[in-house]
């Protein structure tokens, strides 16, 4: 779990730096893969799925 942490917020940290600094290139979009597979094996990934799901539903639910 230690490992899993650490390795989401190395991974947070430098998708934010390669949002800020370069837009996100190929190799960028490799690195925040990483981070979202590392970030899916955390505590909080439950939180995140209902989340979206909850998003998602808010957005279908729209009429234009």
């Amino acid at each position: 779990m230690i490992l899993s942490i650490s390795g989401v917020v190395l991974f947070g940290v430098i998708v934010v730096l390669f949002f800020r600094k370069d837009g996100l290139k190929g190799s960028h979009a490799v690195v925040s893969v990483l981070f979202g597979f590392y970030l899916s094996s955390t505590a909080i990934a439950p939180s995140i799925k209902a989340g979206g799901e909850s998003l998602a539903s808010l957005l279908g639910g729209l009429k234009f």
